[in-house]
């Protein structure tokens, strides 16, 4: 995956290596400083059908902008899929945000690739820096569910530096499940699933990525591709 983020062991931080996951960080740690109403993980586990479907009808947006309906977004379609939902992105920044999101590298944009890249680009709406002429995508059910996986990556990120260490994900799930002896080795196999580069530490770009294989919407797309094949 493109732009991870890298420890500096003399500073004792987390530093972003491209302009887009710094953007991505400060985002969550400005929303992490707001504090979170949710109150264990299980409660976001609980809410994952709702969000399950909520992200499934966002298809017919995806295949509103998959103009020549091959599956996938290519950096052409993309623009025209802001142009159209007023989002307004510098061509670097959206240049960018496909290359972040295009876990593939294929140059072209899967449906739970652009489901990651508009959360993101609901994450970065109230980044000062941004140059975005609208605040919102004007997409409300939409727009809930994101805040819904928001809240879930702050409250799994204790230390609100805007990434998720393996400590702080094992803390997350003990809070969630105290006194099950299941509840390090359930932690630690969650974090795996999330850490992507095996870097130590979880973006909140790894965590969406993550949260669609959960909800098996990957699946979904795996299967589609194995039924064009056919």
């Amino acid at each position: 995956m493109g732009g991870v983020v890298g420890k500096d062991e003399s500073l004792g931080g987390w530093i972003p290596e491209t302009k887009l996951e710094a953007k991505m960080v400060e985002a969550m740690q400005r929303k992490a400083a707001a504090g979170t109403s949710m109150r264990s993980f299980n409660s976001a586990i609980l809410k994952f059908p709702k969000i399950d479907e909520s992200l499934r009808n966002c298809k017919t947006i995806f295949e509103q902008f998959d103009a020549d309906s091959n599956g996938a977004i290519d950096p052409q379609e993309l623009k025209h899929c802001f142009d159209k939902l007023e989002i307004t992105y510098s061509e670097e920044e959206i240049s960018d945000l496909f290359e972040a999101c295009d876990i593939k590298e294929n140059m072209g944009m899967k449906f739970n690739e652009f489901i990651v890249l508009l959360c993101l680009v609901y994450l970065l709406k109230e980044d000062p820096s941004a140059t975005q002429g609208k605040s919102r995508m004007g997409l409300p059910n939409l727009e809930a569910t994101f805040e819904t996986l928001v809240n879930a990556f702050v409250f799994l990120d204790k230390n609100k530096d805007g990434c998720v260490s393996k400590s702080e994900m094992v803390q997350a799930i003990n809070e969630t499940t105290s006194g099950e002896r299941s509840s390090g080795r359930i932690a630690l196999k969650r974090f795996e699933e999330m850490d992507w580069d095996r870097n130590g530490m979880v973006t909140f770009k790894e965590f969406l990525f993550a949260f669609t294989r959960w909800v098996g919407i990957d699946e979904l797309e795996d299967e589609e591709d194995a039924e064009e094949k056919v």
